[in-house]
């Protein structure tokens, strides 16, 4: 790229109040200058970023592949860089996340719960064809695109998505969120599609009742639970208004053994999901299942689990990561110009930070995990090193030596 002259551009967009935060980046509001349509912005620190722009571009890559193919998945508007950082423009969700809305609602029945689960499997069914695996689906990476009843509710946040092909067809970082993960996912045995079929049973889970089925009150013990595939559909007063149909469906998706699991296609033929097929239930009249879901939702315990999926899923050795850097990330406005195209800019070390979005032109999608900020190829295993839940992995299994797991 050092022939490469810098290429600059008008900057389409005004960026708002921040959203959220991450550890390498954070999400603002924006506005379109021309349109005045409004958007969410990622805003990626370059710097914290040095050495992992794979992962970007993985996300890119994906989004690109994804974006309006499916009413119910984020999509991509666009994407360009200033000197500092990488913006992603998506779509601003401003309805919320999945589980505060239920939460807020005033009523809430099993069939409630099966129109969201059915959405959900029809946007992974959609996934799935495409060839990518999500590998964190959850109630919270699921947002409503707006406060209206019938908002459509989309599937976001991409980071930790693979495109599975010829060339890579199974996978092997641990990562995701600790109480979705997929039993070959802790255990490292490899994984595909299969790990988010699981994920959709535990959200299922999830949905009916307010609490995962993996719960420990340490995390050796989920994983414990994990691995053996041992939950129950209890206390008893928790779920005598669910259907024998939804536990089946639930049954049909957590099972150990990733090749007996419903794919996504099979789970939307489920009775379960199937809108005449819902009254069908071993109640008498359905049940309003909100006081069971506001009764187990303790704020306190999610808050627990967002701190831990956040250390477990974005725990990365990156040197420059300090906190003046994320401030700036944050404080920057993007005004005046912005670095486009295949543009070279060096920071204050002669360091080269440049645009990194040509080399999707240059490498298939598969290349992504295999190449450095200077474009070789390296061996690497992925992404996300799971340093925080080894020592747990490390003791459930060795408690489970003398026994077989659980082979559904």
């Amino acid at each position: 790229m050092s022939g490469l002259q810098k290429t600059l551009a008008p900057c389409e967009y005004k960026t708002g109040k921040i959203l959220g935060q991450g550890s390498y980046a954070v999400v603002k509001e924006a506005i379109h200058v021309k349109t005045g349509k409004t958007y969410a912005v990622k805003v990626i620190n370059k710097k914290l970023m040095r050495g992992k722009e794979f992962m970007i571009l993985n996300e890119i890559e994906i989004l690109k592949r994804v974006s309006k193919g499916h009413p119910n998945i984020t999509t991509l508007y666009d994407y360009f860089e200033t000197p500092n950082n990488l913006y992603l423009v998506m779509d601003l969700c401003t309805g919320g996340e999945l589980f505060d809305r239920i939460y807020n609602r005033g009523h809430y029945y099993e069939a409630d719960a099966a129109d969201i689960v059915r959405t959900v499997c029809s946007a992974v069914a959609y996934l799935h064809d495409k060839n990518i695996v999500h590998r964190d689906i959850k109630a919270e990476n699921m947002l409503f695109k707006s406060k209206e009843e019938n908002a459509p509710l989309l599937i976001a946040d991409f980071g930790l998505s693979k495109i599975i092909d010829n060339q890579i067809n199974v996978l092997m970082t641990t990562c995701g969120t600790p109480g979705y993960m997929a039993p070959e996912v802790i255990a490292r045995t490899g994984h595909g599609k299969p790990v988010d079929m699981w994920s959709i049973g535990v959200l299922t889970y999830f949905l009916l009742c307010g609490y995962t089925p993996f719960d420990g009150s340490r995390m050796d013990e989920e994983v414990k639970n994990i691995l053996a595939g041992n939950y129950k559909f209890e206390p008893v007063q928790y779920w005598f208004a669910v259907s024998e149909t939804a536990r089946d469906f639930i049954r049909k998706l957590l099972v150990v053994n990733p090749n007996l699991r419903m794919t996504a296609k099979q789970a939307l033929q489920h009775p379960w999901l199937q809108p005449s097929e819902i009254n069908a239930r071993s109640v008498e009249a359905p049940q309003n299942l909100m006081p069971i879901i506001k009764n187990n939702f303790d704020a306190k315990r999610k808050w627990k689990k967002a701190m831990e999926s956040v250390l477990f899923t974005q725990r990365m050795k990156i040197a420059a990561a300090t906190n003046e850097a994320m401030k700036a990330a944050a404080d920057e406005e993007v005004n005046g110009s912005v670095v486009v195209g295949s543009a070279v800019v060096r920071d204050e070390e002669g360091i080269d930070s440049s645009d990194n979005i040509e080399k999707l032109e240059k490498y298939n999608s598969t290349d992504f995990n295999q190449f450095d900020f200077d474009g070789k190829v390296k061996e690497t295993k992925e992404e996300v090193k799971a340093t925080d839940v080894a020592a747990a992995v490390a003791a459930a299994i060795d408690e489970n030596s003398k026994t077989t797991v659980k082979k559904d």
